[in-house]
């Protein structure tokens, strides 16, 4: 049987994303988005059991009492974000590989608007999409441009760490949660009293963090987070939602004086089948949206991100107009991947 060092540098070589083990299957790589089999070797419970501890090492233990850990490490000289778990009485396992260089900016994809992100100096910035959609990319690629072109405080809170900085301009703190700081909320609380400029979240979870997170912006800082949703519009509802009715009012009157920019994405196969291109909504709060937000007509929004064009806002469709016009994806890919899909025909001459 092959070691964990030799399955993460074959998957490493053959630009896998993620890497599954699980009893009574062979290990599977998901390669450009789709589950492929790496070799035949059916797994075993001892085989699940043995490359659990090659991963988790010591803090295997926690599985026993936890049922899932999170963890990020290198193996094989690549660094991997790691989620152990327990299912039917066995050990599985999910290993997200990370690159060891943070991207620049311009050679994510990424509409022109998104770059111009790191330049803020307060407010709160959202990166949407579902999980392997590239967030924490696109937010380790914007905090990096400002660790190399401002002389601020970053502080990070991950669940777990994933890109690692080398402090340049910036000076950097990274805190994983369950090693470093309890919870989110905790962290966002305690961060509050480290005079940090920069405030990344790996996710806005619940009203304690949503709630410091506002206040943080409202305090001037500048303030990154994920949440797994999938537009812009979404965003706002998902975070309003997450309080009792009585309190909506006034958390939509926070958020709109403190949001900047949502920024929602999607990977997309590519056309010929050799990797995946980055779809990317990006909508700009202008005066207009605020007062969306404000009044609660979340439903109107989507029509605002497409008449602002000139502030560098794109919808999601656009988006995926734009990527099949450049040959990136195929026109099924598109309409597989649309908000409103004879939009997408419209736009493609394909009719309804």
């Amino acid at each position: 049987m092959q070691t964990m060092d030799e399955i993460i540098s074959a998957a490493a070589q053959m630009r896998v994303s993620d890497v599954h083990l699980v009893k009574d299957l062979p290990i599977r790589f998901r390669l450009h988005g789709s589950l492929t089999d790496f070799g035949d070797h059916i797994l075993t419970h001892e085989d699940c059991e043995r490359y659990g501890y090659e991963l988790a090492g010591e803090d295997m233990d926690r599985i026993l009492t936890g049922g899932e850990l999170d963890l990020a490490r290198s193996i094989g000289g690549t660094r991997v974000r790691i989620n152990l778990f327990r299912q039917q009485g066995h050990v599985s396992a999910a290993v997200r590989l990370l690159s060891d260089v943070i991207p620049k900016l311009e050679n994510l994809g990424l509409p022109p608007a998104v770059v111009g992100l790191a330049e803020l100096p307060r407010g709160i910035i959202l990166v949407t999409g579902e999980t392997g959609s590239g967030k924490s990319t696109t937010l380790a690629a914007l905090l990096d441009r400002i660790n190399h072109s401002r002389t601020e405080h970053i502080l990070t809170l991950e669940d777990p760490v994933e890109y690692i900085y080398t402090a340049d301009r910036c000076i950097v703190n990274q805190r994983e949660i369950g090693r470093d700081t309890s919870s989110f909320a905790d962290g966002l609380r305690a961060a509050l009293r480290e005079d940090p400029d920069v405030i990344l979240i790996g996710e806005m979870r619940d009203t304690d963090t949503i709630e410091t997170a506002l206040t943080a912006a409202e305090t001037g800082h500048l303030v990154f987070a994920t949440l797994h949703t999938n537009s812009a519009a979404d965003a706002i509802d998902r975070i309003v939602d997450v309080f009792p009715e009585a309190r909506h009012r006034q958390i939509r009157m926070q958020l709109s004086m403190t949001l900047k920019a949502v920024v929602s994405q999607q990977l997309i196969a590519t056309s010929d089948g050799k990797g995946r291109a980055l779809a990317c909504e990006v909508m700009i709060v202008t005066p207009a949206i605020r007062n969306l937000i404000r009044e609660g007509k979340t439903p109107m929004i989507q029509n605002a991100i497409s008449t602002t064009a000139s502030e560098g806002a794109i919808t999601m469709d656009n988006a995926l107009l734009k990527l099949v016009r450049e040959r990136k994806i195929s026109n099924k890919a598109a309409l597989d991947a649309a908000y409103d899909v004879d939009y997408i025909k419209k736009g493609l001459g394909l009719g309804r």
